[in-house]
């Protein structure tokens, strides 16, 4: 795929389609990482095919495990928590999820393993996991002293106890520590500082623990407990990817018709799903059933400003963003402080972006407001820079079904979690 891709033309008619998209990336990690803490043969089924899980087997397979499968099903062969090896580089490139499950992983092992990243993996803030990983017994560094990686973990187990996880980061420093818990040799109990960022993943973690047979017990999201306990290897169908469907509901709210999405259905476990339930809000028709989603775009054609708090899914906050260049009213979304230390800061990339398509655009430490483009919508050339950060691209593809001349720059970043993304958005 060339450096720069246009955007397919703006649509001409409303849509009419159903797409199936990949796994959760999510679920398909923290899935990983309890398969290779089980005690035997798991088989996932529907994994996500991309380069964050890529990043999270090969980690796994540095560290010993036994790992196959390519497609959307893989074979892991858990140890019953035992790390089979002793030494191990990790280059989880810029896999949030993968660096953080792994260090905490890595610490129930008997070694010396050494975690790192790309240049902008090493500005992302992991000092909050490595403290809470000290007070239960590891011993977890910093390498450079920022509180970023590159990391190092001189591991003997973990003894258990209690730590305390800062909330207002990322609840993925929770999560590391949960999935990890049941091989400490006493209980755990973590206790969360502050309000916890993104709860509905902290709570799709404990589903996922539960479902291979460990319980936690908790106090809403203050208090987590976990005993020592083993998880079940099984077979497991991971959820298509709440984050992925955004983008084809955005499709339906923006340039009209409907968009149904097999594979996530009204049981679903993400949150992220909750933002077909916001496009409704704005004036699309959404219809949950067992097994799919669809939404349509708003009878009028033009979806309803307002003011959303998107703390629980933060990630959906550029989709939102560009539904929110054709919306009849201003669109805040605000409590997405933590924007600013994901692969780019979203914050300020939606800044200045939507201001090159001709969008006022007001940007606070934790919000941004964006004002709808003006009538006529302009069609001057455009070029968007993604800023390496496959969500970037994703969201802005959204914005070119009614802003014509916009075109995206590095487009091969949605290989991060969806590498046909824009060969499927071309189908509609």
């Amino acid at each position: 795929m060339s450096r720069d891709v246009p955007h397919p033309l703006p649509v001409r008619r409303v849509l009419d389609a159903e797409i199936r998209v990949p796994g959760s990336k999510s679920i398909t990690n923290r899935a990983l990482a309890v398969a290779a803490l089980a005690d035997g043969r798991t088989v996932l089924e529907g994994a996500l095919v991309a380069e964050d899980r890529t990043v999270m087997v090969d980690g796994l397979r540095r560290l010993g495990f036994e790992v196959a499968g390519e497609g959307p099903e893989i074979v892991v062969h858990g140890l019953g928590g035992r790390i089979p090896a002793a030494e191990a580089e990790l280059d989880l490139r810029l896999s949030g999820t993968s660096i953080r499950f792994l260090a905490a992983i890595c610490a129930l092992g008997h070694g010396r393993y050494r975690l790192d990243g790309n240049a902008r993996m090493r500005e992302r803030p992991i000092v909050d996991l490595l403290e809470a990983l000290r007070a239960l017994g590891a011993d977890a560094r910093d390498l450079a002293g920022t509180g970023c990686p590159p990391i190092v973990v001189h591991a003997d187990g973990l003894r258990g106890g209690v730590a305390r996880v800062e909330g207002g980061r990322s609840s993925q420093f929770l999560s590391a520590l949960l999935l990890a818990a049941p091989y400490a040799d006493g209980p755990v109990r973590l206790e969360v500082e502050g309000e916890l960022l993104s709860k509905p993943f902290a709570d799709l973690t404990v589903r996922v623990m539960e479902a291979f047979g460990v319980p936690v017990r908790r106090d809403g999201h203050r208090r987590f407990e976990v005993a020592p306990g083993r998880y079940r290897a099984r077979r497991y169908r991971v959820e298509a990817d709440a984050m992925a469907a955004g983008y084809l509901w955005a499709a339906a709210a923006v340039a009209g018709g409907r968009v149904r999405t097999p594979g996530i259905g009204r049981d679903r476990l993400q949150g992220d799903a909750r933002f077909a339930d916001l496009l409704a809000e704005m004036g699309c028709t959404v219809a949950w059933s067992d097994d799919a989603c669809t939404v349509a775009g708003p009878p009028s054609g033009r979806l309803r400003g307002g003011r959303f708090d998107l703390n629980d899914m933060p990630d959906q906050a550029q989709t939102l963003a560009a539904c929110a260049l054709f919306a009849d009213a201003p669109v805040r979304i605000e409590n997405v402080w933590n924007l600013r230390i994901k692969e780019t800061d979203r914050l300020a990339a939606l800044a200045t972006e939507l201001a090159r398509l001709g969008a006022t655009v007001d940007e606070e430490e934790d919000a941004i407001t964006v004002h709808p483009l003006p009538e006529p919508v302009p069609s001057d050339p455009v070029v968007i820079e993604t800023y390496g950060d496959h969500r970037m691209a994703m969201a802005f593809a959204v914005a070119g079904l009614r802003r014509p001349g916009l075109a995206v720059r590095d487009p091969g970043c949605v290989a991060k979690t969806w590498p046909e993304f824009f060969e499927t958005w071309a189908t509609l």
